[in-house]
């Protein structure tokens, strides 16, 4: 009995661990659109010069 909770624990950790994996990879691939973004709308800052979208 012992040993079958063991494999169905694991199988659950394990699933649980690639579920979060998976939105891992979405998170990063949104946050790498947003990123690409930000190269392309750039709001305009005085002289002429393209201003950062970012504070840094």
């Amino acid at each position: 009995m012992v040993p079958i909770l063991l494999v169905l624990l694991l199988a659950l950790i394990l699933f649980g661990a690639g579920f979060a994996l998976k939105a891992l990879w979405w998170v990063a691939v949104i946050v790498l659109i947003v990123w690409a973004l930000g190269f392309v709308i750039r709001p305009g800052a005085r002289g002429g010069k393209r201003g950062r979208w970012y504070r840094w």
